[in-house]
């Protein structure tokens, strides 16, 4: 029976000491990150909006972006207005954007429209990097200036933080903030620091002609922007981390659209650990590359709850076991361990989140929070089609 114990705690064990020891490092190295020097300001920018039916707020996402303190002349916003049957793009137009139509019944989603933009980009030959913001978003003012510091230091490709644009709406959307504030400041910030690839978020991100002549676009995945942040990986590339600047997007609080997008998240992200864990971890190895080594565990460490849903179990299978052997109580002690080193990566998203005490309090309703999310992994999307986003109403 003991042998039977032991079994069952090391099937636990194992991914919640590896994702929990992930984490606690990731804390650790939290710390707010220096931003470069200014740059020169002579970088020229496409800052690209792909979007799908988005009439209603395309135009607060141009005007957003029309309003960064960069040179007017060396940007240009360009929205990818793909198979809309709406007005998106004459609202766009209107609203000081250059608008790219795009109709392609067979190839749909926002990785095909994005590739449709880059190969307009490119045929161009005015800019230097492509920056890509969701229709949602509204940008930070510095959100060129800190591309481009980095830039005429070397970099290939960057990540500004992509936050909460809407975090009081409900407690679901200040939950949210919070898992965005660990995985997006926290870990970025301790991947950052560690010289590593923070990866693409899809919203907020920036890539210079040459490296997408180096690493073409070819993400067409429900997760296309995790997609490509490990192509460029495989490929050498180092995503880097701009603390200073954000491109905040709203996020839904009704329980059925959080739950359709959230349910294509999940989705797309199981499929890239199924097709792409064993590449990176073959490529860090051959290629002794801690930038795929890292993007395979980030890979492999499982959204917050899910790795929530494994610590609780591994603590309540090692107190039985504890109480049925003494012998066994050390295995408690590691649970309690991983625990620890959980709460503590989820209050320090909290701190960061900006929520204050409100969302604290909105903590308590993780325990359901989770259920909702693991009814979620149940059940199974329809992959590569891009399925607009519910949209708040005001």
């Amino acid at each position: 029976m003991t042998a039977a114990w032991i079994a069952i705690l090391v099937v636990l064990a194992v991914p919640a000491v590896g994702a929990c020891a992930y984490l606690l490092l990731a804390t650790l190295l939290s710390a707010k990150l220096r931003p470069p020097a200014g740059s020169s300001r002579s970088l020229r920018f496409d800052v690209i909006i792909p979007a799908h039916n988005e009439v209603s707020i395309i135009q607060r996402s141009v005007t957003s972006a029309r309003r960064v303190d960069w040179p007017a002349d060396r940007f240009n916003v360009m929205v990818v207005a793909d198979n809309c049957t709406d007005a998106t793009a004459a609202v766009a137009r209107a609203a000081g954007a250059e608008v790219i139509e795009r109709f392609n019944l067979e190839q749909r989603g926002k990785g095909y429209a994005l590739d449709f933009a880059f190969r307009k980009s490119r045929e161009k030959g005015w800019s230097d990097a492509v920056v890509v913001i969701d229709a949602d978003a509204e940008v930070s003012a510095n959100l060129l200036e800190a591309f481009a510091a980095r830039i005429e230091k070397g970099a290939q490709a960057v990540q500004a933080h992509y936050g909460v644009l809407n975090p009081m709406t409900s407690w679901r959307t200040r939950l949210i903030t919070i898992a965005k504030a660990a995985v997006h400041i926290v870990r970025s910030r301790a991947r950052e620091r560690l010289r590593v690839s923070c990866g693409i978020r899809g919203n907020g991100w920036c890539l210079t002609h040459q490296m997408l002549l180096r690493v073409p676009y070819r993400a067409f995945s429900l997760t296309e922007d995790l997609e490509y942040g490990i192509d460029l990986g495989l490929a050498g590339c180092r995503v880097e981390y701009a603390d200073e600047a954000h491109s905040d997007a709203d996020m839904v609080s009704g329980e059925q659209a959080a739950g359709k997008q959230r349910q294509r998240w999940e989705d797309g992200r199981f499929q890239l650990i199924r097709s792409k864990s064993l590449p990176l971890l073959a490529a860090a190895v051959r290629q002794r590359s801690r930038i795929c080594l890292d993007l395979a565990l980030d890979l492999l460490v499982l959204p917050l709850s899910y790795v929530a849903l494994n610590v609780v179990l591994f603590v309540l299978a090692a107190a039985l076991a504890a109480h049925w052997n003494h012998s066994l109580q050390y295995w408690l002690w590691i649970a309690l361990a991983c625990t620890a080193s959980l709460v503590l990566y989820v209050m320090r998203g909290w701190q960061l989140s900006g929520v204050g005490a409100q969302g604290l309090l909105d903590l308590g309703r993780a325990p359901g929070f989770l259920i909702w999310k693991i009814m979620l992994m149940l059940r199974r999307g329809k992959a590569g089609e891009w399925v607009r986003t519910d949209r708040e109403k005001s």
